[in-house]
């Protein structure tokens, strides 16, 4: 019998934010295809979890594919993790998915933390339908590109970014889209969480000079 690969979802920030069935997964496949080593050993040492780690990280992931599928072949089964959240999203993993199913093998999902639902579930923001773009393009003339391709999307848009460029990505939204209402969600589930709320253009006054460090998820008001 084949084996199955086991996409996993981590905690974003905080180590207590892992499903018991991640745990016990985690606890029973053959290996574990992680995007850094380092960081999915924090959290196997945190559980008293003890398993191979296979390092699968951009831009190297299209190496580790045949060999973890020769392994799920075997019938060994792998779970995929990615440093934060859930695989594939925005994270190493869809090649690994897709060539698993291409070979006919079972792709079961663990589901779990993940900072778009995370940011959507306190910012405040309409819910009933949002547009996840991921991390927003780092040049300007890209940035005004797409945002000005969801300027009519009737959803609340999500994107993923460094903090260091929220001054200039806030004051692109306010050009390109308006002065929307927007949230900041930055650290989700870490010491210092924060939630950051107005409107694009005095976000983007504020944070001029003095962009708050971390990781954000950004939610832009829709049209």
């Amino acid at each position: 019998m084949a084996g199955r690969l086991f996409v996993v979802a981590t905690p974003i920030g905080n180590l207590e934010d892992i499903t018991l069935r991640a745990l016990r997964v985690l606890g029973e496949v053959a290996a574990v295809a992680c995007e850094d080593t380092r960081q999915t050993l924090k959290l196997l040492n945190r559980y008293g979890i003890r398993k191979p780690l296979i390092s699968y990280y951009q831009p190297r992931e299209g190496r580790r594919v045949p060999e973890l599928v020769r392994m799920l072949k075997e019938g060994r089964d792998v779970a995929l993790v990615s440093d934060a959240g859930t695989p594939g999203i925005s994270d190493p993993g869809f090649p690994l998915i897709r060539a698993a199913l291409e070979e006919g093998l079972a792709v079961v999902p663990v589901p779990g933390p993940s900072a778009v639902t995370a940011a959507l579930s306190a910012a405040g923001l309409p819910t009933h339908r949002f547009l996840f773009a991921g991390f927003a393009p780092p040049k300007a003339a890209g940035l005004r590109k797409a945002l000005r391709a969801l300027a009519a999307a009737e959803a609340t848009l999500v994107f993923y970014l460094p903090t260091r460029r929220l001054p200039d990505f806030l004051a692109a939204v306010a050009e390109v889209l308006g002065d929307r209402r927007v949230v900041v969600a930055r650290e989700l589930t870490k010491v210092h969480e924060e939630f950051l709320r107005g409107r694009a253009g005095e976000l983007a006054s504020s944070l001029a000079g003095r962009p708050p460090k971390g990781e954000a998820t950004v939610l832009v008001e829709g049209a």
